[in-house]
């Protein structure tokens, strides 16, 4: 048998992950984000308080890149730095209550997106794409790890900013 990338697993999904991106990437920068800043607030609000080494492992970027973000964001309003009480060289990344209305833009983005992506598909078919990938990504998630975000994609705001 010969490989075929159009039916391997992972040519697939990598073509898919790719293709999900540049439509993101071009209805963010209608809402006035970049992917890169759509992808730090999303993960922040998976994983609030991470600090900014662990968040660029996540976004598979170097920190240094990860530093610039987290800059503009902060400069933006919608990120706040507090110091790790368990590392003083550490900060924490949070969310400001101003993040809210760009992650709802966000998701509003995501689900359109997704609505294309799965167009033609009734609703048992769209439920089963969504069981099947969530059990590959279980199957090759390390042992004990869980594969599940900490927070899913409809965030509800857990956040606040001291003296607002």
């Amino acid at each position: 048998m010969r490989f075929d990338p159009n039916t391997s697993l992972g040519f697939l999904v990598s073509d898919i992950s790719r293709l999900m991106r540049e439509r993101f990437n071009a209805a963010a920068q209608s809402i006035g984000l970049t992917l890169a800043q759509a992808r730090v607030l999303v993960q922040l609000a998976r994983n609030e308080g991470i600090n900014q080494t662990a968040l660029a492992a996540i976004l598979e970027v170097q920190p240094i890149t990860l530093l610039r973000q987290i800059d503009k964001l902060e400069e933006a309003g919608v990120v706040q730095r507090r110091p790790d009480p368990d590392d003083r060289r550490a900060q924490q990344l949070f969310l400001t209550d101003a993040a809210e209305p760009h992650l709802e833009r966000i998701f509003a983005v995501g689900e359109s997106l997704s609505e294309s992506a799965l167009a033609g598909m009734d609703e048992p078919s769209r439920g089963l794409v969504v069981d099947l990938l969530q059990q590959v990504r279980q199957n090759l998630s390390p042992p004990g790890a869980d594969a599940e975000p900490a927070r899913t994609a409809t965030h509800t705001p857990t956040h606040t900013v001291e003296g607002q």
